[in-house]
């Protein structure tokens, strides 16, 4: 097992032999502003539990953090309401795409997990409830935790998802039909769109995620969550975290992570480490291609996993 002393020559490494990788994946296409992205472009940041981060590639160049907002936000809401959250929303696996309609008739309006898009929305919800503003609230955690106050909304990204949004309306309509929505679905989707439109680093990224890995507690050293709610965390990121391909990223990297379609990866090695790493080209499941093979090669080189 490396000593962090080494994660400046493993990362370098990693790169280089994604540099060598042909095959990279596609931009997502249905956001003009990800399609545009170079699908060879490549960041990789990890950073220790006291702050110091370290970096290779593009790992300072901001890029649309997309899905992996889902982990802040429900950290937040389940700092505040607790075990509550989890009669709203369940913790297994989806088995089907992260905008999949099906399961929710058969199982009355409550979505199988919070990091599908009916779970995410349902989240996003609650925390509006609770704050009045849950995409505001999620910034200023992310500023706060990364220590970069200039962290921000992408209003073309945004109404970007807007303009291509009647899916996640269709979600939010069907579970408010069964009582499962607090807030009108305007204003929900609003929250939502602003929520995965915020833009952030590798850096930035690997330092707000700190918390699961000191076991709940942020940059501060206060504690936002309790030692078993960030392990639950954890627990669903294993489970649920990359789409219907969790099984497959459990298997290869041996981490709690959570995707995006933007091609960022955020990763946590409990107790050690917090790992993003960006690649805009994705496999057919939204996942980055360059980013897992990457994230498996950083668990094999160091022996850092939770297996």
């Amino acid at each position: 097992m490396t000593s962090s002393k080494t994660f400046q020559p493993v990362l370098e490494r990693i790169a280089e032999e994604i540099g060598r990788t042909p095959g990279r994946g596609r931009p997502a296409d249905y956001i003009p502003a990800l399609a545009a992205r170079d699908p060879r472009a490549f960041g990789m940041a990890v950073a220790e539990p006291d702050g110091t981060v370290y970096g290779v590639g593009d790992w300072r160049e901001p890029f649309s953090t997309q899905s992996i907002t889902k982990v802040f936000t429900l950290a937040l809401d389940l700092a505040r309401e607790g075990d509550e959250l989890w009669e709203h929303v369940g913790r297994e696996p989806s088995g089907n795409p992260f905008n999949s309609l099906v399961q929710l008739e058969y199982e009355s309006g409550i979505p199988r997990n919070p990091f599908i898009n009916a779970g995410a929305l349902v989240v996003t919800d609650r925390l509006q409830t609770r704050t009045g503003d849950a995409a505001a609230e999620l910034l200023g955690f992310l500023r706060t935790e990364s220590r970069n106050p200039d962290l921000d909304f992408d209003r073309e990204v945004a109404a970007s998802e807007d303009a291509h949004g009647d899916r996640n309306a269709a979600l939010a309509h069907f579970m408010a039909s069964y009582g499962n929505i607090d807030n009108p679905v305007p204003v929900l989707l609003d929250q939502y769109f602003r929520q995965c439109s915020v833009t952030a680093s590798c850096a930035d990224l690997a330092l707000a995620t700190g918390f699961l890995a000191r076991h709940g507690v942020r940059a501060d050293g206060s504690r936002l969550l309790s030692s078993s709610q960030a392990k639950q965390i954890n627990a669903v990121m294993m489970t649920c975290g990359t789409y219907d391909a969790a099984g497959e990223f459990a298997y290869r990297v041996g981490l709690p992570g959570k995707s995006g379609v933007g091609g960022g990866i955020i990763a946590v090695v409990p107790g050690r480490c917090t790992l993003c790493v960006w690649s805009p080209g994705l496999d057919e499941r939204g996942n980055s291609v360059a980013g897992v093979a990457a994230l498996d090669r950083f668990t094999t080189l160091t022996g850092l996993s939770v297996f």
